[in-house]
């Protein structure tokens, strides 16, 4: 199993960061949780918003709550939207309904942690993620 450790939260962000630059995202905000949703990493680009820490990591921390992209909480929220209500009152409002936050997978497919992102709008901001985690060598799903 792969162990997510600093210098690999720190190369997804890389990743991220880079195509952010190739889509001229707006200022992107990075989060990299383990899989005990533990921040292992976080970088915010210059002018960044103040919420996008915790936009991110609710991203991410989405994902890791439920077992699936954010991408697909917000999707069954839509359809469940009453399940959704109590599930953000029983997380204190720590998960984001929005595409941008993804489950990092080794090779043997074991979760190792998720990374969320905010700063453009969610489909870019999920389109970065993949591609920082891609750059690893690991696998997310949207």
């Amino acid at each position: 199993m792969t162990r997510l450790t600093l210098d690999l939260a720190l190369r997804v962000i890389e990743g991220a960061f880079a195509k952010a630059a190739e889509l001229e995202c707006a200022p992107l905000t990075v989060v990299v949780l383990d899989a005990g949703g533990h921040e292992v990493a976080v970088q915010r680009q210059d002018r960044s918003g103040i919420l996008r820490v915790d936009i991110a990591r609710a991203k991410a921390w989405g994902a890791l709550g439920m077992g699936y992209s954010s991408r697909e909480v917000a999707e069954r929220a839509q359809k469940a939207p009453g399940f959704f209500g109590a599930l953000a009152a029983v997380s204190f409002g720590r998960l984001a309904p929005a595409a941008g936050g993804v489950l990092l997978f080794d090779e043997e497919k074991n979760v190792v942690g998720a990374v969320g992102i905010s700063g453009d709008t969610s489909d870019r901001d999920e389109e970065c993620a993949l591609a920082g985690v891609a750059r690893v060598g690991l696998r997310a799903q949207p």
